[in-house]
C-alpha cells in the first residue's frame, strides 16, 4: 500500500507557547514540522503541557532552519542548526538561540504522537 500525505494539509496541529507543531500520520511514520519562535525554551512552553521535568521524547530530526542548543540530565550539550541531522534521547531541556525562529522535521513518531500533549 502507497500512502502520500503533504504537510501543508496536515492531520493535526498542536500549539504551545512560542511554537507549534504540525504532523502527518502514515502506517508506520509519523512526522512532525516543529517551529520555535525565540525566546522558546522546552522547559517553559512545554514542560507544564508535558508534566515532567525535562523532555522525555526520543527525536530524529533534521534542522531546516534556526539554532537550538540542547542540554541533556546529565550535562551534555550541543547546538543544531541548519542541514545537521540529529538523534536526541529522552531526558533533555532544549532552547532556540538567536533571533531566527527554528523549523525542524522529526521522523521518530515520538514527536508527532506525544510532544506537548498532557501525560
Amino acid at each position: 500500500m502507497i500512502e502520500v500525505k503533504t504537510v501543508e494539509k496536515p492531520d493535526e496541529r498542536r500549539d504551545f507557547p512560542r511554537g507549534h507543531l504540525e504532523a502527518v500520520h502514515l502506517t508506520g511514520l509519523d512526522f512532525a514540522v516543529g517551529t520555535f519562535e525565540p525566546g522558546w525554551r522546552w522547559s517553559e512552553s512545554v514542560a507544564p503541557i508535558a508534566g515532567t521535568e525535562s523532555c522525555q521524547i526520543h527525536h530524529n530530526g533534521y534542522v531546516v532552519q534556526g539554532r537550538m542548543r540542547i542540554r541533556m540530565d546529565d550535562g551534555g550539550e550541543t547546538e543544531v542548526g541548519p542541514g545537521d541531522v540529529f538523534v536526541v534521547p529522552p531526558g533533555h531541556d532544549a532552547w532556540v538561540v538567536g533571533d531566527e525562529p527554528v523549523v525542524l522535521y522529526d521522523f521518530e513518531g515520538g514527536m508527532a504522537q506525544k510532544y506537548a500533549k498532557a501525560e
